[in-house]
C-alpha cells in the first residue's frame, strides 16, 4: 500500500525555443508595436469620423491591456509555492486572460449600440482616411501577430493575445473594404457595418477566454482529456483492479493534474504499478502532475466480482473503472 506522486517525462506543448525571459522580450516587443499604433489610430478615427476605426482601437486597447497582464502574470508565475500559495501563482495567467475576455464582452456591447445608432442616422465618414488607415493596421497586425506567434502559446494569456491581434488583422480588412465602400459608392453605413463585423469577432474572442478561463477555475477536465477514457486505459494496465475517485483539472492552461485512488491485485508491488501508471499518464495523455494513492483489494471481494466496498472509499466521488469497462456508481 502506498501513495505516489509523478512528474512524468512525457511531450510539453510549447514553443521549442520559449522560455519566460523570451516571452517577455517577444510580447514587450508586440505591445509597444500595438500601442504606438493605436493612438495613430484613435486620431484617424476622430479626425475621420470612423466609428470602426474608434471600435478596432478600442479593440487595440484591449489587445494591449491582454499582453500587459500576460507580462505581468508571467512575473507573478515565476515566483515559487511557498505559504498559502501552494500551487504558487500559476492561475493569475488565468484571471488575466478572464478579466480580458470580460472587457471584450463589454466593450463590444458598447460598439453595438453606437454601430446600430449610426445605421440610424450615418454620420459623414472620410473613406480615404479610413482605408489608409486599415492598411496600415494591416501591416501592423502582420508584425505584432508574428511576435507574439514566437512565444509561449499554451498559455492561455499568450494564446489570448495571439488570437486577438489575428482578430484585429480580419478587422482591419474589414474596417478598408468599408473605406472602400464610402469611397466609390458614398454608402456611409458600411462604416457602421463594418464595426458590427468587428463586434462580432470580440464577441467570439471573449466568450472563448471567458469559457476556457471558467472551465480552469471550476476545476473541469481539460478539453482534450475524457477522464472516462483515462479511467478505462488506467484499470486497463497490468496489475490494476479498480480506479476510483479520480479527479482531472489543469493547474493553469496546459498543465493538467490528476489525482486518483487505486486498487492493485493482492501481492502484486504497488510502486511497480504506480510507476507504470504515472509513465503512461504522461506519454498517453500528457499529464505529468500525477498523485496516485495505491491499495491491494482484498483477494474474497475479487472472486465475488466486486471490490467496491470494505472500507475502500464507500463515499467516494464519480464512477468507479473496472476491468472490462464496467463502472460503477459511487455516492
Amino acid at each position: 500500500m502506498g501513495a505516489g506522486h509523478s512528474h512524468g517525462s512525457g511531450q510539453v506543448h510549447t514553443h521549442a525555443h520559449a522560455t519566460p525571459n523570451s516571452d517577455r522580450r517577444w510580447l514587450a516587443g508586440a505591445l509597444a508595436v500595438i500601442v504606438c499604433f493605436l493612438l495613430g489610430e484613435a486620431v484617424a478615427g476622430v479626425l475621420a469620423g470612423s466609428l470602426a476605426l474608434l471600435s478596432d482601437a478600442a479593440h487595440m486597447l484591449t489587445d494591449a491591456a491582454s499582453i500587459a497582464l500576460a507580462l505581468w502574470a508571467i512575473r507573478l508565475a515565476a515566483r515559487p509555492a511557498a505559504g498559502r500559495m501552494t500551487f504558487g501563482w500559476k492561475r493569475v495567467e488565468i484571471l488575466s486572460a478572464q478579466a480580458n475576455g470580460l472587457t471584450l464582452l463589454v466593450l463590444s456591447a458598447w460598439l453595438s449600440y453606437e454601430a446600430i445608432r449610426r445605421l440610424i442616422d450615418p454620420p459623414a465618414v472620410s473613406g480615404g482616411l479610413v482605408l489608409a488607415t486599415a492598411l496600415v493596421g494591416v501591416v501592423v497586425n502582420l508584425v505584432a501577430t508574428w511576435m507574439i506567434s514566437r512565444a509561449n502559446r499554451s498559455s492561455l494569456n499568450v494564446e489570448g493575445a495571439f488570437q486577438h491581434i489575428l482578430t484585429d488583422l480580419y478587422a482591419f480588412l474589414a474596417t478598408a473594404v468599408a473605406g472602400v465602400v464610402v469611397m466609390f459608392t458614398g454608402f456611409e453605413r458600411a462604416d457602421a457595418i463594418a464595426t458590427l463585423v468587428v463586434v462580432a469577432l470580440m464577441v467570439k474572442a471573449g466568450v472563448g477566454l471567458v469559457r476556457a478561463a471558467s472551465r480552469i477555475f471550476l476545476e473541469a477536465a481539460p478539453a482534450d482529456i475524457d477522464p472516462d477514457v483515462v479511467g478505462a486505459g488506467m484499470v486497463a494496465r497490468d496489475g490494476v483492479v479498480e480506479v476510483h475517485d479520480l479527479h482531472i483539472w489543469e493547474i493553469t492552461s496546459g498543465s493538467p493534474a490528476l489525482s486518483a485512488h487505486v486498487l492493485a491485485e493482492p501481492g502484486r508491488d504497488c510502486h511497480a504499478v504506480r510507476q507504470d501508471l504515472a509513465h503512461w499518464l504522461s506519454e498517453s495523455h500528457h499529464i505529468e502532475h500525477a498523485t496516485l494513492q495505491l491499495d491491494h483489494a482484498q483477494p474474497e471481494l475479487i472472486e465475488l466480482g466486486s471490490v467496491v466496498g470494505a472500507g475502500h472509499c464507500e463515499q467516494s466521488h464519480g464512477p468507479a473503472h473496472r476491468p472490462h469497462g464496467v463502472a460503477g456508481a459511487r455516492g
